[in-house]
């Protein structure tokens, strides 16, 4: 028997021509389609040296059109050809030949010739061997590893990371979404590791040629993706929950960190029921798992029946979390449960449509989290920090269309992206605003009943809630939600609206246009018409409930905006203001009289009857139009001077992050100085009445008022106001001073950041070093993130340049899905900026190489270079840096070209702006 070893996807294959295709497309061939796989798995985890898996798997499939070729998916898999059987099941004994096979390295193609043509409408039963190592990059079947601090010795596990198309690196299989197929899975593993898939255990028997290895057989599951398929062997402890519906719901945590399961034991069946209660259909498995896996490059993963987290998004620890990280363990679990209907039930046929199930995930999770803790108000601040993400991402003409075509396979990781979750959440929600609940949720009901277990585009999403639409009389029969919602998701960006009023006639006149960061775009150029659902209220009404359009602007047939006339508006000692609760995506400039109107009512009215949602629009509105130059800055300052009066939550989140954009250029100028003293006594007054850095939570009685303190603790302490910096070292002092730090910490748990950034930042290597030394002892991941977050935040350049050496070794402790944290938090450091630009420059092989294939996580580096750059020295530079390392900036094209677009819209603010905020600036200081 010749003996032929292919390495799959390897250009150096044993006896093996390469020869050229004649099949050269990204899409397999649709001459076939699987019909239930048998796949086994033995995983060998006893020698750390030698982690490695073999199996076989058995393919039904059915043939559609008549062929000589089966051609699937696999990747760096060793594939013993002599082994690979071919049989027709209607004659069991028929066996078929190969006269060949064919490695499509650019689409990870394995192509097998057939002797004879296979018969369009016959099964057939393919059988292929396969073995691999357990590799290191966080995607396919791979490895992970925890400290066991008992023993001290290093616990190893292996776990699948197959979205988007990475379970050909697992087995060979049809790796696209909509070849949907039921999997029986098989594992074999040493009888003291758990044996873990997406269906319950059906028996456990042992094998019969390793000795002490059993064989795991998992009941067939139903139809699913391959993306979606899981499973390891673990040593792991698991929580149970218990659920009135029956499903067994299990949460898993390495031993020494089951007790941070108990959070999330008790969120996730919550959401679940809810879920089935919005969907109106039962949770479709007999079980649930999910697991938090110490190396993990995604926040989480869906796999339907054991889904996978990062141990920050599932555990969570009382004496070591904050209310933001336990709000993150809530959002993360109920985006994840949500997928199990929206991406497992009804998939997307491509991923073109990738937003229907992470838009439509975001979304939904943020109804799940307000419905189990309505005393958060997270629906409020989730939608507005969706917003205030994508005002910002959107507004940048290298962004792209909610729906975008994917051609190649390294273009679809590029999708997982603010657009696609962030994006596709708030226009879902602007839908769900101009629907109404009924509708809505009918709607969503219908698309997911006709199209279980199947595959849908966006298409059927639309007819099916058009159809509830006009059953419930939410919109005109003359409408219909393609129309409406393809010029959201369709074209790139969103709109300005322009409202000019006439006072005497007591109407206004609106157009729309795309709002571009970009100035040098001319106003021809920019084009887009969209459809947008305008709500609107006046000072009179003060109406700030009613969500729903009192009119709409419409877009002709061949996309041109409608001109729009508003009628029935109030006198000119009376405002208007539009998008009610912020329920649409846009951005809206009114004429100067009736800005001065709102801001009058800001600083000397009764301000808290506009909805805290359309305060924190204003900022963000005035703040967007006067960077752009569609307004004056003076404007935006005068609106901003109402903050002392401000007491919410929401309407600060929407100034800081504005005001973070202004300071991250002008506070690399001769002018930061009076910046700074702008700051300080905006913010006083609101750290006052807080009571400053003091542990004063217990006494907070609305959630949000927790995040607020945090959040204005921080800035407080960033710009010294008050007793802020005296405070935190002193936090920080008496937990030096305990004898055992690591068991006892002082530091009000949701003040930990700012007080240890705070005294890193104005205190020596010996500070560093006791944080350090805390990161390294402790076992809470939450709290591992905000030590390294604050370790980045030194002045001292030689303890910058030593961290950003130990973010790059990871036997140094920081895990490789870490490492954008610290190198982030030296970046946005003043000091450190200029030294993590060079680093990055000078070694962008050797991080290519550590995060490839992954390149996606290599991008997460970048936002610290393109918010900080504003001199076109500096812009020039780094544009001459991409073109010259284009090989090692390799699928960060994206990513690349946004960075670009931003520091070239930053140079343009500092020529355009940077004097006159400078003198507003100083005249506010002296009033």
């Amino acid at each position: 028997m010749r003996l032929l070893l292919l390495l799959v996807s390897s250009w150096a294959v044993l006896g093996l021509a390469l020869a050229d295709s004649s099949y050269n497309y990204f899409r397999l061939p649709t001459a076939l389609r699987p019909l239930k796989y048998n796949l086994r798995v033995l995983t060998h985890l006893e020698d750390p040296e030698n982690l490695r898996f073999e199996g076989n798997v058995k393919i039904l499939f059915k043939v559609l059109e008549n062929t000589k070729n089966i051609t699937l998916h696999s990747k760096n898999l060793t594939i013993d050809n002599s082994l690979i059987t071919l049989r027709d099941t209607s004659s069991a004994n028929k066996k078929y030949c190969f006269s060949g096979t064919e490695v499509i390295p650019a689409h990870d193609f394995f192509v097998m010739r057939i002797c004879e043509e296979l018969v369009a409408g016959q099964v057939y039963e393919l059988t292929m061997p396969f073995a691999a190592d357990l590799n290191r990059q966080l995607e396919g079947y791979y490895r992970s590893s925890y400290n066991d601090p008992e023993t001290n010795k290093t616990r190893w596990l292996s776990i699948t990371q197959f979205e988007p198309a990475s379970a050909r690196l697992a087995f060979p299989c049809f790796d696209e979404p909509n070849y949907k197929a039921p999997f029986v899975v098989t594992l074999g593993y040493h009888k003291r590791f758990n044996g873990l898939s997406n269906m319950p255990v059906k028996e456990i028997k042992p094998n019969e040629q390793i000795a002490d290895y059993i064989w795991c057989e998992f009941e067939e599951s139903v139809p699913m993706s391959t993306y979606l398929i899981a499973y390891s062997v673990n040593d792991f402890t698991h929580k149970p929950s218990t659920l009135p519906n029956s499903t067994l719901f299990r949460t898993w945590a390495r031993p020494n960190a089951i007790e941070q399961c108990d959070y999330a034991a008790e969120v996730g069946p919550k959401v679940l029921q809810y879920y089935e209660e919005l969907f109106g259909i039962k949770f479709p498995l007999p079980k649930i798992d999910q697991i938090a896996i110490p190396d993990f490059s995604a926040g989480a993963m869906e796999n339907w029946g054991l889904v996978t987290y990062r141990e920050i998004a599932l555990l969570y620890s009382a004496k070591h979390s904050s209310l933001a990280d336990k709000q993150r363990v809530a959002s993360v679990i109920a985006h994840e449960l949500a997928h199990q209907w929206f991406g497992n039930l009804v998939t997307m046929k491509w991923w073109t449509d990738l937003w229907l199930n992470e838009g439509f995930a975001t979304y939904v999770a943020s109804l799940g989290v307000d419905k189990i803790n309505p005393e958060w108000r997270s629906m409020a601040q989730e939608s507005l920090s969706n917003l205030l993400v994508i005002f910002r991402k959107d507004a940048l003409e290298s962004s792209h269309p909610i729906s975008r075509p994917i051609e190649l396979v390294n273009e679809i990781s590029e999708s997982f992206d603010q657009i696609s979750y962030q994006k596709g959440s708030t226009v879902l929600r602007m839908m769900h605003m101009f629907m109404g609940d009924d509708s809505f949720r009918s709607g969503i009901q219908n698309y997911l009943q006709k199209f279980s277990y199947g595959n849908a585009e966006q298409d059927n999403l639309w007819e099916s809630l058009t159809e509830a639409a006009h059953k419930f009389k939410a919109l005109p029969k003359s409408f219909d939600i393609k129309r409406i919602m393809d010029s959201w998701t369709l074209q790139t960006g969103y709109p300005i609206i322009n409202i000019t009023r006439d006072y005497s006639a007591g109407s206004a006149k609106l157009s729309q246009e795309r709002y571009l960061l970009n100035t040098q775009i001319l106003r021809a150029q920019r084009g887009g018409c969209w459809w947008v659902p305008l709500s609107y209220t006046t000072q009179a009404e003060q109406d700030f409930a009613n969500t729903g359009p009192k009119a709409w602007m419409e877009c002709s047939s061949s996309g041109e905006a409608l001109p729009k006339t508003i009628s029935g508006l109030p006198g000119k000692d009376q405002w208007i203001l539009f998008n009610t609760q912020m329920s649409t995506l846009y951005k809206v400039n009114y004429d100067e009289r009736n800005w001065k109107l709102l801001i009058d009512t800001l600083i000397n009215g009764d301000f808290e009857r506009i909805h805290v949602i359309n305060r924190a629009q204003l900022i963000d509105d005035a703040l967007y139009l006067a960077w752009t130059g569609e307004q004056n800055y003076d404007i935006a300052m005068q609106l901003l001077e109402y903050l002392r009066r401000e007491r919410e939550y929401l309407p600060w989140k929407s100034a800081f992050e504005n005001l973070k954009r202004i300071k991250n250029i002008i506070g690399q100028t001769p002018n930061f100085e009076f910046f700074k003293r702008y700051l300080q006594k905006l913010i006083v007054p609101i750290y006052e009445h807080l009571n400053g850095l003091n542990d004063t939570f217990i006494d907070i009685e609305q959630q949000d008022q927790v995040l607020l303190k945090t959040m204005v603790g921080n800035w407080a302490c960033q710009y010294q106001v008050a007793d802020c910096v005296p405070t935190a070292q002193a936090y920080y002092q008496a937990w030096r001073n305990e004898p055992e730090p690591d068991k006892r910490n002082p530091v009000p748990i949701n003040l930990r950041q700012t007080v240890y950034c705070t005294s890193i930042r104005h205190g020596n290597d010996v500070d560093w070093q006791f944080l350090w030394t805390r990161y390294k002892n402790s076992n809470v991941a939450a709290e591992k993130r905000t030590i390294l977050s604050s370790l980045g935040c030194t002045r001292e350049v030689w303890l910058l340049q030593h961290y950003l050496a130990l973010t790059f070794e990871p036997k140094q402790g920081i895990r490789k899905q870490d490492s954008m944290w610290a190198f982030q938090a030296v970046a946005y450091n003043e000091i450190g900026f200029h030294l993590a630009r060079d680093y990055f420059m000078t070694n962008v092989d050797f991080i290519y190489k550590f995060y490839n294939p992954i390149t996606k996580d290599m991008s997460r580096l970048l936002p610290p270079f393109s918010e900080q750059t504003f001199l076109q020295s500096d812009f020039d530079e780094f544009r001459n840096f991409v073109t010259e390392h284009r090989s090692s900036l390799k699928g960060l094209e994206q990513a690349i070209q946004q960075t670009l677009e931003t520091m070239l819209t930053n140079v343009q603010w500092k020529n355009r702006n940077y004097g006159q905020v400078s003198v507003s600036i100083r005249s506010l200081i002296d009033k």
